[in-house]
């Protein structure tokens, strides 16, 4: 039995959305919207950031195939850095509940907003750890972005993307001293701001 967890909101219709990526210096935010089958149960859903990578790659695949319903959805890097990371976020929330193959009766959001929906919302503040649909969503989103992570550090070696997953730890801060951001940098981000403004200002120097 899973704590925290209230398997009594695994209602008919009712969709789960979470996100991961918020933080990151680089990448997509990704986000996922399920709707779980009260009839076809899921055993170990959890936050996915109180999961094993091994168990969130299980559960992956066990809720695609059981759920009702699932979207996983994004929000580019441009996107991030035109809109900020926050509208952003909500632009890819709602891409995944727009994305869904069923209609939900209610949406129920991780956190304390709730992107513009054609259905009825609310937000639940850590539903993460409390609404199983929204658990459901976050293994989603996290796999899939984790796994994007990891192709992003074959094409652009030196980061350590594959193990941050574009985090600012002090290995990602040393590379970007050391390499300079790539293209899936996210621009509107201070520490990745702060090595573009310099080279801005030789420009226009050197114009005078």
């Amino acid at each position: 039995m899973q704590l925290g967890l209230d398997f009594t909101l695994v209602e008919e219709l009712v969709a789960g959305v979470d996100e991961v990526g918020r933080g990151p210096l680089c990448g997509a935010v990704v986000t996922a919207a399920v709707i779980l089958d009260p009839l076809r149960p899921i055993i170990g859903l959890n936050d996915s950031k109180k999961l094993t990578e091994a168990r969130r790659e299980v559960l992956f695949d066990e809720i695609r195939e059981k759920a009702l319903a699932w979207c996983i959805a994004r929000a580019e890097v441009e996107e991030i850095d035109r809109l900020n990371i926050l509208h952003a976020t909500m632009l890819a929330m709602q891409r995944a509940v727009e994305g869904l193959s069923v209609t939900p009766k209610l949406a129920l959001i991780d956190g304390n907003r709730c992107p513009r929906l054609a259905v009825p919302s609310a937000p639940v503040v850590k539903g993460d750890s409390r609404v199983p649909a929204i658990a459901a969503a976050s293994i989603l989103a996290k796999v899939s972005r984790d796994r994007e992570m990891a192709e992003m550090d074959r094409l652009y070696p030196g980061y350590g993307i594959a193990g941050h997953k574009g985090y600012p730890t002090p290995v990602h801060l040393e590379a970007l001293q050391r390499l300079g951001p790539t293209p899936i940098h996210r621009r509107s981000f201070a520490p990745v701001r702060a090595l573009l403004e310099p080279v801005a200002v030789d420009c226009i120097a050197a114009t005078v």
